[in-house]
């Protein structure tokens, strides 16, 4: 047995002479880290610093691109079946299906814990998110549901991301009015990008191993399906980019108690939009792949473009 499957036996017999008493804290970690963690940017964008909270979101949607891509090329097996007598904790393997190389959940937390990091100032902070990212990596490994390499590499990507990201937005804001048309070229190239990787994933050919019972140890399909949300959100984040830049044109409101209280009444709409309560039914009326797609879109449509129109009627936009 190779030594990474052997560290995840280890942390399966220490959960067992436990009694399992981390594992609820564990898998609250690991669902906060791909659902409610995107509270955070969304409040920098419309509170503090819409750019702040645009390099954000631009980094995990970049991670959940490169993400994509490699998870679906490289097609690794999780560990549980590379070795049966790997058993996951909790109710994780509902949430783990599909293959394991790099971990998602990792990358998720990466770009939007490690950006807030690289914004803030406070050393106690940046420790502090950088830990973090290493307790919900860590997670996925006390789980059952991820190797090591899945997770550093996650981390090290994830991290890398926020690097490009940063750069990128960094030398468009060294003068904005020069690079203006070279800002227009990123958010092409992003959209495209997004487009470009529905297309790989949709057509490319997958391995079709079977199980004892005849079931399929990987749905291709299902894995189709996240990455339409996963990679293709970086298609409406682009458009919603450009259509506030051409029109929206806001800018925060601010830390003063009117405009936090009015955007914490924003967070309102925005829960349903990342409880699956919309993303449920949109996938009833339009199918799997569609219904993932739009409710990407309705999340970056109701945090760029909705709520900040919404602001601008309260009189709290800056350019007001």
């Amino acid at each position: 047995m190779s030594l990474d499957l052997e560290y995840l036996l280890w942390l399966q017999n220490f959960r067992a002479l436990t009694s399992d008493v981390l594992t609820p804290f564990m898998e609250w970690v690991s669902v906060f880290s791909t659902g409610f963690l995107l509270f955070i940017p969304a409040f920098i964008y419309w509170c503090i610093d819409k750019r702040k909270g645009l390099l954000i979101f631009l980094a995990w949607k970049i991670s959940m691109v490169i993400n994509s891509l490699i998870k679906l090329t490289c097609c690794i097996y999780r560990p549980w079946v590379r070795d049966t007598k790997i058993i996951p904790a909790g109710n994780a393997i509902k949430t783990a299906g599909g293959y394991s190389f790099p971990s998602g959940h990792t990358m998720t937390a990466a770009p939007i814990y490690g950006s807030v990091a690289l914004l803030i100032k406070n050393k106690l902070i940046k420790a502090l998110l950088i830990l973090a990212i290493l307790l919900l990596a860590f997670s996925r490994n006390y789980l059952g549901v991820h190797t090591p390499q899945d997770v550093l590499v996650g981390f090290i990507l994830g991290l890398l991301a926020v690097y490009i990201t940063n750069k990128i937005l960094n030398y468009l804001d060294k003068d904005f009015n020069s690079n203006s048309k070279l800002e227009d070229l990123v958010i092409a190239l992003l959209f495209l990008s997004g487009i470009a990787t529905l297309i790989y994933i949709s057509f490319k050919s997958y391995p079709l191993d079977y199980n004892q019972d005849g079931k399929l140890l990987v749905d291709p399909v299902k894995m189709q399906i996240d990455a339409w949300q996963d990679a293709g959100g970086i298609i409406p984040l682009a458009l919603c980019w450009w259509l506030d830049r051409k029109f929206i044109k806001f800018k925060a409101t601010g830390l003063n108690l009117k405009s936090v209280i009015l955007n914490l009444i924003g967070m309102i709409p925005l829960y349903f939009i990342l409880d699956k309560t919309l993303r449920n039914y949109l996938v009833l009326g339009c199918g799997a792949y569609w219904g993932r797609l739009l409710n990407q879109s309705a999340l970056f449509v109701y945090i760029i473009i909705i709520w900040p129109l919404i602001l601008k009627l309260f009189k709290l936009n800056k350019n007001i």
